[in-house]
């Protein structure tokens, strides 16, 4: 009779290969200080400024540089590396150092999966977590190899991730166990 410790563990790690791997883009990091020097501004601009020549344009120039400031910093930040994890059951994909924008995907729901030698930003429209309607949905942290799986409703899913290669090899093997 099996305990309930080993129960839980083999309900958090299913049976088969398990795969991970990440992608960065470090040119990012050069963005996020940009996100912080408009920060910085918006500060020195409410702490140093006299208040003056007239509280309604300080207001919005503090405002506008804190907001300005905070969405590159998370829009960056949140984009510096993916992770990518494939099981029996899923594939899950965190972005950044807080894991957000998050995205799982039950294997049940992929028809296939391909290795993608070169995905680039522009074919996706930018860096970061991409939706185009006739395509599907896309993280793009750097230009370079990633898998792309195609669902069952005919969109495509393609992430950006270093050893892409074998995380198909291993989504491939769990399709073909699921279908059995």
């Amino acid at each position: 009779m099996r305990n309930v410790s080993t129960l839980l563990h083999m309900k958090a790690h299913p049976p088969g290969p398990r795969w991970t791997g990440r992608a960065s883009n470090r040119a990012q990091w050069l963005l996020a200080a940009a996100g912080a020097a408009c920060l910085a501004l918006g500060i020195q601009l409410a702490v140093g400024s006299p208040w003056t020549s007239g509280i309604a344009p300080l207001l919005m120039s503090v405002i506008g540089c804190l907001a300005v400031g905070l969405l590159i910093l998370y829009g960056t930040l949140a984009f510096v590396y993916v992770a990518v994890t494939v099981d029996a059951e899923a594939l899950e994909v965190r972005c950044g150092h807080i894991g957000l924008p998050r995205r799982k995907i039950r294997l049940a729901e992929v028809t296939s999966a391909e290795f993608v030698p070169q995905i680039t930003p522009q074919q996706w429209g930018g860096w970061g977590y991409r939706w185009r309607p006739e395509k599907g949905t896309a993280v793009i942290v750097r230009r370079g190899e990633g898998l792309e799986l195609r669902l069952g409703d005919g969109k495509l899913f393609t992430v950006t991730v270093d050893d892409a290669e074998n995380a198909v090899r291993v989504i491939r093997a769990h399709l073909r166990a699921l279908a059995r």
